[in-house]
């Protein structure tokens, strides 16, 4: 089944980043584990290696024993991640990355608060690795999905990928139902 936030993130990087290769659910024998969305771009010797979360309601909300455990779920994901890319990736640049497009900020009990819990595995991370991981989270989400739009806007031939061409199509129908309401026939517009 289509995963609608990995293909987002598969599009961006193919897309946006030119990635020319894209692996979803890549699964890593030896950790026993599974990376979200994987994009390599050749010739800037650049890859991406992507968790994604999208969990509207609550936001990031990962739970064990009914206690949020976003801190040690991510962490551990990460560490995962960025073991396998040293192992079998380590020609290339890498960018280590958090989608999500809702981060709650609680202002109060750091139990709920997931933006604090951005910072403290973005920490633990930092501490271990030393790498800085990246979060395309709330605003910076929304940015990357109008630069989507913006590409799909401007190209003229068919795109393959489902989620690009639905932006495409909603483009397109934005400058054809502009162009039909401003010619003074709202009637076709509405048809």
């Amino acid at each position: 089944m289509l995963n609608v936030g990995e293909q987002l993130v598969s599009s961006y990087l193919q897309y946006i980043r030119k990635c020319d290769f894209i692996q979803t659910n890549l699964y890593t024998v030896e950790s026993q584990g599974e990376i979200d969305v994987v994009g390599i771009n050749l010739k800037n010797k650049q890859v991406y290696i992507c968790e994604v979360a999208v969990h509207l309601t609550t936001g990031l909300q990962y739970v064990k024993d009914k206690r949020p455990n976003n801190i040690q779920k991510l962490t551990d994901k990460f560490s995962k991640d960025i073991e396998y890319a040293r192992k079998y990736l380590s020609e290339y640049h890498q960018h280590f990355m958090l989608w999500s497009p809702i981060v709650k900020d609680s202002k109060g009990d750091a139990t709920y608060n997931q933006i604090g819990h951005l910072e403290e595995i973005k920490t633990n991370i930092k501490k271990k690795y030393g790498i800085e991981l990246e979060y395309i989270t709330n605003e910076k989400f929304l940015s990357c999905l109008q630069e989507m739009r913006e590409f799909a806007r401007t190209e003229s031939a068919e795109i393959k990928c489902p989620v690009m061409r639905l932006l495409q199509i909603e483009e397109y129908l934005k400058k054809h139902t502009r162009k039909t309401v401003k010619s003074g026939n709202p009637a076709s517009a509405a048809s």
